[in-house]
C-alpha cells in the first residue's frame, strides 16, 4: 500500500510528483488538498473510503465549507467515517447531508487523571509572567524536566518565549506562523533535549506525543474543557507521572468551574500554599468573551494572503518554495546555524541560525549556548539579546 501526506508548508512540486506516481492513501489537510484539486494534480473520482478525523476541531477552525467542497468531488458510492470528540449540531448536520443511514457509535469518555497532579492558581493578569518565572526556576534545574507552556495566541506565545530567554531559560516556541518544517525541527530539538521549555499555542495540544514532558503550564486557561484535557494529556505519557498548573484570571472563573465539575477533587488550589491573595469579584454568570483570539476566517485557496502587492498562486512560491513570503522566525531553528527553512529563497528570516544544533551545548554556535552576537543587530535599541545561558544542565543537553 502506498500512502503519502500532503499539507501546507511542504513543497508543492514535490507533492505533485509523488501524487503523479499514484498512491492508495492520501492523508491531507483541507487547504492543501483543495490546492491540488484546483491545480488538477489529484483526482478524487476513484475514492471509495473517506475518513474525517477530529471533525469538530476542523469545523471550529472554519473548515466546514472546505470539507463540503472536498466531498463534492468524491463519487456518491463511498463510505465515510467521521471521528469527533464532541457532536455539535454542525457535525450532525454534516453527517445527515453526506452519509446514508449513518450509525453513531459513542465511546465512553474516559479522561485519565490518575497520573497527573493538577493544580491551579488564581492570579491577576499582570502578575502572570512573574509567577511563571518563579514557577520555572526551581523545576528547570532538574535535567529531566521538560515543560510545555500553553498560551492563547501566536503573539502571546512569541512574547512569552522572548521574555523567558531574557530570564536565562532555554526556551523555544511553536505556533501557527511557523511552517511545517520549522515545527518539526523545533519539536525534534525539544525531544532531543536541546531546550527544556516549549511555549505553544493549541497547535501542540493534540497529537503531540513526547514522553519526556513532565510539566504542563496553562499560562492562559483554554476556552473550553476539551482543550484543557487535551493540553494536560501531553504529560504523563506511557504511564509516567506528570504535573499541570493553570493560571486562572478573573475572566476564567466560569471555565474553571466547568473543569472542576469534571475533575471533581483532583484539581488543587495553590493560593494558600504560595501565599498569593486575590480579590476576584463574582464572575460566574457565563462564558467570557475571547480576549485574545480573533475570529477564524475562511481561507482563499489558490491565493497567498501573505505576499505583497496582491495575491499570488500558492504553488508559485509560498512558504517552502522559491520566492516565499518573509517571516521573522524562519531559519532560526535550522541545524548548524542554517538560514531559511524552506527551499531556495523560501521563507526568509531576520533570525538566521537560531539556536544552532551543531556541536555540544555551551559552546559558541551549538546546542543551547550559541553565539549571542547574532541577535544584537536586530534587537539593538529594543531590548536585551536573546539566547543567553540558563540554569539548565548543559552537560545533559545533548542526551
Amino acid at each position: 500500500i502506498k500512502a503519502t501526506a500532503i499539507y501546507g508548508g511542504q513543497n508543492f512540486q514535490i507533492q505533485k510528483k509523488i501524487l503523479s506516481r499514484g498512491v492508495n492513501i492520501v492523508v491531507a489537510t483541507p487547504g492543501r488538498l483543495l490546492d491540488h484539486i484546483s491545480h488538477g494534480t489529484i483526482s478524487l473520482n476513484k475514492i471509495n473510503f473517506v475518513v474525517l478525523d477530529e471533525a469538530d476541531r476542523m469545523l471550529d477552525m472554519g473548515f466546514i465549507e472546505d470539507i463540503k467542497d472536498i466531498l463534492s468531488y468524491i463519487k456518491a458510492e463511498k463510505q465515510i467515517c467521521l471521528f469527533s470528540a464532541t457532536m455539535p449540531d454542525s457535525i450532525i448536520h454534516l453527517a445527515k447531508e453526506y452519509m446514508k443511514n449513518p450509525k453513531q457509535i459513542n465511546i465512553e469518555k474516559t479522561i485519565s487523571q490518575a497520573n497527573i497532579n493538577q493544580s491551579y492558581l488564581l492570579i491577576y493578569e499582570k502578575d502572570k509572567f512573574k509567577q511563571l518565572v518563579n514557577t520555572l526556576k526551581p523545576i528547570t534545574t532538574n535535567k529531566d524536566t521538560h515543560v510545555i507552556v500553553f498560551a492563547a495566541t501566536k503573539a502571546r506565545t512569541r512574547d512569552i518565549a522572548f521574555k523567558l530567554k531574557n530570564e536565562n531559560f532555554y526556551v523555544d516556541s511553536i505556533h501557527g506562523d511557523l511552517n511545517q518544517r520549522q515545527r518539526e525541527n523545533t519539536l525534534s530539538r525539544f525531544r532531543n533535549k536541546k531546550f527544556n521549555i516549549l511555549v505553544a499555542t493549541d497547535v501542540a495540544s493534540r497529537g503531540l506525543d513526547i514522553t519526556t514532558v513532565s510539566h504542563i503550564i496553562n499560562y492562559d486557561i483554554p476556552d473550553d474543557v476539551e482543550t484543557y484535557f487535551h493540553r494536560i494529556g501531553r504529560t504523563a505519557r506511557a504511564g509516567a507521572q506528570g504535573t499541570s498548573l493553570s493560571f486562572v484570571s478573573q475572566n476564567d472563573m466560569y471555565t474553571l468551574r466547568k473543569i472542576q465539575n469534571i475533575t471533581q477533587n483532583s484539581l488543587k488550589n495553590l493560593n494558600t500554599e504560595l501565599g498569593i491573595e486575590v480579590d476576584f469579584k463574582d464572575s460566574m454568570g457565563g462564558p467570557r468573551n475571547n480576549r485574545f483570539r480573533p475570529s477564524y476566517q475562511k481561507r482563499e485557496y489558490g491565493r497567498n494572503r501573505f505576499s505583497g502587492g496582491g495575491y499570488r498562486s500558492r504553488n508559485s512560491g509560498g512558504s517552502g518554495d522559491s520566492g516565499g513570503y518573509r517571516s521573522r522566525n524562519s531559519g532560526g531553528y535550522g541545524d548548524s546555524g542554517s538560514s531559511g527553512s524552506g527551499d531556495s529563497g523560501g521563507y526568509r528570516s531576520r533570525n538566521s541560525g537560531g539556536y544552532g544544533d551543531s556541536g555540544s551545548s555551551g559552546s559558541s554556535g551549538g546546542g543551547y549556548g550559541g553565539n549571542d552576537n547574532r541577535y544584537h543587530s536586530r534587537l539593538k535599541g529594543i531590548t536585551k539579546p536573546l539566547g543567553r545561558r540558563s540554569n539548565y544542565n548543559r552537560e545533559n543537553s545533548d542526551n
